[in-house]
């Protein structure tokens, strides 16, 4: 006992603050000091921050109210209930008496009609999502036996899903947010009975052992049966097994009255992913490089789940013989656990935990390192007054324990080490793969060195060919100069000498000329002239040809020359490639150590551009699942939005709205269980596919895609949590854009569907009619005879007439106009729509005279609509009768519609109102109607 005491005040004395989920700053395990007594000054920042730590730790206690029976009414006192609910309070009145009550708050309060899956996600969710943390949890119900103990826990929900309870949700969840191939998720199912522990998964294993760890208080039971999950079947079955083996027996309070306390242990253990770590490896493997190295960290947590037997009296019970000896054993555990609470909740020094097997087991649920939450379940009949008092004071009492939540983290070995392995055979084969990849560079590079080696030498030999090759030719071309040179000079010689001897002719005959001047001279003198003539002829046409052949001889010296000097060119070129040819070789070199070193880059951005198709193509195929999901499970559920928005509009049919009252229409079970299966479905396809990604099929050319799309923007707009979602993504834009531009039938019925869902919310209202719709509505009313598509445009309308700042736009573009004018379908879906319109337009108007802002004839008026009320007011269903009858109460309140109401008759429709009308309130409002216009009470009295 020392020990225990000892373990409390240290978990009193401490104070353990979970951070957000997912971002554990490190292993090691925090606490905060709080002190037990309060500072004066609860304003201070430091005592808020005190205040809301010590609430995150507190035990959370939501109250549930089982509905009346058939046992319960004869037994009625002589007021209703002794038990009041306000849930938009948390509160909970237990009335003694007429004029004697008492008020409680409790973190939820639940009414008759709550379902299970909101009991799961206000109490039990949370839990779950701190073990899916490494925290350890307790989820426990408390309770008079009959009150829906195990209904609320244990309900297994085969038929119904929505039925299911506590254990069955809390291990969907868990093995939804687990990985099967990393985490580990396990199962023990116990029962005490007799204040003795049995295993319910394998009976033959009784009287389990209790162990306490001396170090940390850890409770654990080392006998009990331990199953993995494998999955939610597996489980049902596993839950199945143990409520088989179960003690229960028949009482007076329950026909199943459970005899034994039955507790539920889930066992989790997670390897820690941090995102870091996950950007981190991401970066590097995009590198090419290997993930970074973590220490993995391991998240060991615990989940109790406890379905209390029920406490009972033994005159009311009328347990006998050996259930009496159980009740006994009941009473005792529920008795000492309410003594460990009492404690606690008083900060007694003395905790006395070991006054039974159960305040053992939850030794760590109240006042320990867990995180609790208890649902107390009551009965609403006051013969069971005491018994309800008193579970609603355990309830009290044990809001006022605080836990000291703690974080379990070890670093995981086994893992560490086969990353270790892994890692060293990955840097292994990587080593060898980058050799042998070096290896066949290296010999390609020297394959194709040798190949720019031998041209080089074979470049060098070609040009030490053509160099000998031109100086042959330069030489010869020198020697063909000098001889040409030389036989010029000759000949020119030759040309000064006939030209000497051309002059000194011309001298001799010139001086013959003087010293001949006889007769026989003159003959022999004429042919010697001619004979001299004849030869100086013939000697200039030789030095003509001389010269020509001169200016030939010059000009084939000057191609020479010519050539001389194109061959030195030459030359020049072949020594300047042979320069170029060598810093060539060099360069290669340089380019082959580049491609060595650019070879590293180009693998690392080839390993990159991989990944990175291999991302792109993995998107590519979640968008192609996604989509063929979305189509398989619309196939399936293909009813969902006629059937969602036909219960909507029906139930606003059958609403209070303007009707004083419920009218408590019974509703089939099998239609609420499959629309509770249908709303399941849908939500878990909503979280896997994604609302944007919805919606962006609204634009598909596939029209079928278009119309399941449509369909599930329907359902969801069904629920108010996600209208504002699917408008913020752009959900009303895509679907008035798809009610103007489509022209088929069944996208016009399914989008003025969600239309109409969409419209059961005032700002949303607002937004379809700055954007058209009423418009785009009243066209689509006017183009169709189908009588569902019908259905859907006048509910969305009926829907919009509710909203008074709109009434006047609605009219002006159409509305109130298309409205009526679906009357010609006579249908009575239709018509029921109609008439809801109406009456809600009606009932608007006349809140607006009576507040003064609004005057003059009704709008209604001016297009028929109070003529087709009056004509037809008797041919129709209660149900649209009542609105109808509805419209014209509110539209008599209106005095400047009293001349249209006398001349159509209207007056005395409201006579038969106030007389035979099946709603009292309907009739008062008739008769305050007649009574309040002079107009009216004439006609009145000539009648």
């Amino acid at each position: 006992m020392a020990s225990t005491n000892h373990h409390r005040s240290s978990l009193r004395s401490e104070r353990q603050i979970p951070t957000a989920r997912g971002s554990v700053a490190n292993a090691s395990i925090r606490t905060k000091p709080a002190s037990t007594k309060r500072s004066v000054a609860a304003g201070s920042l430091r005592a808020s921050i005190d205040d809301q730590n010590a609430d995150s730790g507190r035990v959370r206690v939501a109250v549930r109210l089982r509905p009346k029976n058939a046992e319960d009414f004869p037994f009625d006192a002589d007021f209703t209930d002794c038990v009041e609910l306000q849930p938009e309070l948390n509160r909970l009145k237990l009335r003694k008496n007429n004029w004697s009550s008492e008020s409680y708050k409790f973190d939820e309060v639940f009414t008759e009609s709550a379902s299970q899956r909101r009991v799961y996600e206000a109490v039990a969710k949370p839990v779950v999502e701190s073990i899916l943390d490494g925290y350890n949890g307790t989820v426990m119900v408390y309770g008079q036996t009959g009150t829906g103990k195990t209904y609320t826990v244990g309900r297994l929900g085969k038929d119904d899903p929505s039925e299911r309870g506590i254990m069955v949700r809390a291990l969907e969840d868990t093995i939804a947010n687990t990985n099967s191939n990393l985490d580990f998720v396990a199962v023990s199912y116990l029962q005490l009975y007799l204040e003795s522990i049995q295993d319910l998964l394998a009976p033959e294993k009784t009287n389990i052992p209790i162990v306490e760890d001396p170090k940390t208080g850890e409770v654990s039971l080392p006998g009990a049966t331990l199953v993995e999950i494998q999955d939610l079947d597996h489980f049902l079955e596993l839950l199945q097994i143990g409520e088989a083996n179960r003690h229960a027996a028949n009482t007076k309070l329950n026909t199943e009255s459970s005899r034994s306390h039955a507790i539920l242990v889930v066992h989790v253990r997670r390897s820690k992913r941090k995102e870091d770590n996950d950007a981190s490896s991401l970066a590097s493997s995009s590198n090419g490089d290997l993930p970074s190295f973590h220490m993995p960290i391991v998240q060991k947590s615990k989940l109790l789940i406890v379905d209390l037997a029920g406490s009972e009296r033994i005159d009311k019970s009328g347990s006998e013989g050996h259930m009496l000896e159980e009740a006994k054993f009941i009473n005792l555990s529920l008795t000492s656990l309410g003594k460990c609470i009492n404690a606690l909740a008083e900060n007694s020094p003395h905790i006395p935990i070991r006054d039974s097997k159960l305040t053992r087991l939850l030794r760590d649920s109240f006042g320990g390192t867990a995180r609790t939450s208890l649902i107390v379940t009551i009965g609403p009949s006051a013969r069971h007054y005491s018994e309800t008092a008193s579970t609603i004071m355990f309830g009290q009492r044990a809001m006022k324990i605080v836990n000291a939540i703690k974080l379990k983290e070890e670093v995981d070995y086994e893992s560490l080490c086969r990353r270790l392995e892994y890692q060293i055979d990955y840097l292994t084969s990587d080593m060898d793969r980058q050799q042998k990849l070096r290896d066949t560079e290296k010999e390609q590079m020297e394959k194709k060195l040798k190949v720019y080696e031998a041209s080089l030498a074979d470049a060098e030999k070609e040009l030490v060919v053509k160099s000998e090759h031109f100086e042959k030719e330069n030489i010869h071309l020198e020697l063909k100069i000098k001889s040409l040179l030389e036989e010029l000079n000759t000949q020119k010689g030759e040309n000064n000498h006939l030209f000497e001897e051309v002059v000194h002719l011309e001298t001799c005959l010139k001086q013959s000329k003087h010293q001949l001047e006889s007769s026989t001279y003159q003959k022999v003198l004429a042919d010697t002239t001619q004979m001299y003539e004849k030869k100086i002829a013939e000697l200039l046409k030789h030095l003509e040809d001389k010269n020509s052949h001169c200016a030939t001889l010059e000009a084939q010296m000057a191609e020479m020359q010519q050539q001389l000097d194109d061959n030195q060119k030459l030359l020049q070129e072949m020594s300047k490639l042979n320069k170029e040819a060598a810093s060539k070789v060099q360069s290669l070199e340089a380019e082959n150590n580049e491609i060595l070193l650019g070879k590293e880059s180009l693998n690392k951005e080839l390993k990159s551009l991989q990944e990175k198709l291999l991302y792109e193509e993995m998107q590519r195929q979640t968008l192609e699942v996604d989509i063929v999901k979305l189509k398989n499970v619309l196939n399936n559920h293909s009813t969902e939005l006629e059937y969602k928005t036909s219960h909507q509009m029906d139930s606003a049919i059958r609403s209070t709205s303007g009707l004083g009252g419920a009218l408590n229409i019974p509703k089939p079970n099998k239609s609420r269980e499959t629309m509770s299966t249908q709303r399941d479905t849908i939500s878990k396809i909503f979280e896997e596919v994604g609302l944007s990604n919805i919606i962006g099929l609204l634009k598909s050319g596939d029209l079928d895609v278009q119309i399941h799309a449509v369909k599930m923007v329907a359902n969801l707009a069904a629920e108010d949590i996600n209208q504002e979602k699917i408008v913020e993504e752009g959900g009303l834009d895509a679907l008035l854009t798809l009610l103007e531009s489509s022209e088929n039938t069944s996208i016009h019925r399914v989008t003025a569907g969600a239309i109409a869902n969409l419209a059961m919310n005032g700002l949303n209202q607002d937004l379809i009619m700055s954007k058209g719709g009423a418009r785009l509505l009243a066209n689509i009313a006017s183009g169709t005879d189908d009588p569902q598509t019908l259905r859907m445009v006048a509910g969305a309308i009926a829907n919009l007439c509710g909203n008074e700042k709109l009434q006047v736009m609605l009219k002006e573009d159409g509305g109130i106009k298309a409205l009526l004018g679906m009357v010609r379908s006579g249908n009575n879906d239709v018509i029921a729509q109609i008439a809801r319109g109406m009456a809600n337009f009606a009932k608007c108007e006349s809140r607006g005279i009576k507040q003064g802002y609004k005057r003059g004839r009704s709008l209604l008026i001016d297009d028929g609509a109070l003529n087709w009320m009056v004509s037809k007011l008797t041919t129709f269903s209660a149900p649209i009768r009542r609105h109808i009858e509805l419209a014209l109460c509110h539209l008599a309140q209106n005095e400047d519609n009293a001349r249209e109401f006398v001349s159509s008759g209207g007056v005395k429709e409201l006579v038969r109102i106030s007389q035979e009308s099946s709603r009292e309130d309907m009739r008062n409002l008739a008769r305050k109607a007649l009574n309040s216009n002079p107009a009216f009470l004439a006609v009145t009295r000539s009648v």
